[in-house]
């Protein structure tokens, strides 16, 4: 469909890491314009740029038309801008039960709200959202909107846990092509920027492997399953024909998201050359609609053994692209690839914005 490519919106959170990454990515964005940062009662009152001093994260300068923007407390509804229809949470509060309410809030003021948090990603009329593969998962919103009692423009949208980004795209792009998973072994050696940017100077985490990741695993194995689930009148219907076990660690590296995979087909099993093909040739709905923030190729097949990488793979397609090398037959299971995807941008903000762009086109937001 046709949209006005001119729409309002505001970025909650906006002094955190994901935040800054969030007006970062939408500075000159053809659709979407900040005129409306919030975060923290701390925060509030100062212009953006005073509230990040010394605090600024990001390697490019704060986007000029956001710096002298006031910070809005986020509780506070009645100084938003008339003409905002969109926001984009980058926030967690202190619960996630409180954290849930306060998106709904926002949903039952009218927003559209497009949210990173981990708070309702597993509530069953939200749709959480990976546009390559789930894309009519949309279908959803309408039904949030009957039993929450939402108007007609607000409702809730989440992107999922970065850990699982490197490799869903992957499992999606075999199914398409009559290859179906139904089994993975993941590993995951994940970026201290997952953590938040304390983590960037926490000594601990130096020079050092952390074999846990409190959530992590939980979230890997179970949140795939709604992503490939079913939308129903009473929510997304989580699939039963996939089992994900996982172990998420934390590694030295700043940025990039490593997924260590190893995958058993239901029947067929694809051949080495058949596997590449399909996923150097992935497309679906955000290449369709020709998304802003879509790549061509949302998945980029290395050869080289040595790839990939996340110092040299992660800003590939400017950090929105999957990055996948080491494809073999293995041993236990059928075959088994390496997946990088930037954390915070395919994994967070770029991620939501994508979204944000999907559900623009199929008119949930305007």
């Amino acid at each position: 469909m046709s949209v006005e490519k001119n729409i309002k919106v505001s970025v909650l959170g906006a002094t955190g890491m994901v935040g800054q990454n969030c007006l970062r990515l939408l500075k000159n964005h053809p659709w979407f314009q900040v005129i409306d940062v919030a975060a923290s009662q701390r925060s509030s009152g100062k212009t953006y740029k005073d509230a990040v001093e010394g605090k600024w994260h990001m390697e490019t300068d704060i986007p000029h038309d956001v710096s002298n923007l006031i910070v809005r407390n986020v509780h506070d509804f009645d100084s938003i801008p008339d003409d905002v229809t969109c926001v984009f949470s980058a926030l967690d509060l202190n619960e996630k039960e409180e954290t849930r309410n306060f998106e709904f809030g926002y949903a039952q003021k009218g927003y559209a709200v497009i949210s990173t948090s981990s708070a309702n990603r597993q509530t069953d009329d939200v749709p959480m959202i990976i546009p390559e593969i789930n894309a009519d998962h949309t279908d959803v919103i309408p039904f949030q909107q009957k039993n929450r009692d939402l108007p007609s423009s607000g409702f809730v949208a989440v992107k999922p846990n970065c850990s699982i980004q490197s490799y869903v795209v992957v499992l999606e792009a075999l199914k398409q092509a009559g290859f179906p998973v139904d089994r993975a072994q993941v590993t995951t050696l994940q970026a201290l920027s997952g953590a938040g940017y304390k983590a960037l100077s926490n000594l601990a985490l130096q020079d050092n492997v952390v074999p846990y990741i409190a959530g992590e695993e939980e979230k890997t194995e179970k949140e795939p399953l709604k992503i490939f689930g079913n939308v129903t009148e009473d929510g997304i219907i989580q699939a039963t024909n996939l089992n994900i076990n996982a172990v998420c660690t934390r590694v030295p590296v700043v940025d990039g998201h490593t997924a260590v995979v190893h995958i058993g087909f239901l029947d067929e099993v694809p051949s080495l050359d058949e596997f590449k093909s399909i996923l150097s040739s992935f497309t679906l709905e955000p290449q369709l609609l020709n998304l802003p923030s879509a790549l061509n190729r949302p998945i980029i097949v290395l050869d080289d053994n040595a790839r990939p990488q996340p110092k040299l793979d992660r800003n590939s397609g400017e950090g929105m692209a999957i990055s996948v090398g080491r494809i073999a037959e293995d041993t236990f299971f059928d075959f088994r690839f390496i997946g990088l995807s930037h954390n915070t941008v395919r994994g967070a903000s770029g991620g939501a914005i994508l979204m944000a762009e999907l559900l623009t086109e199929k008119g949930f937001i305007s």
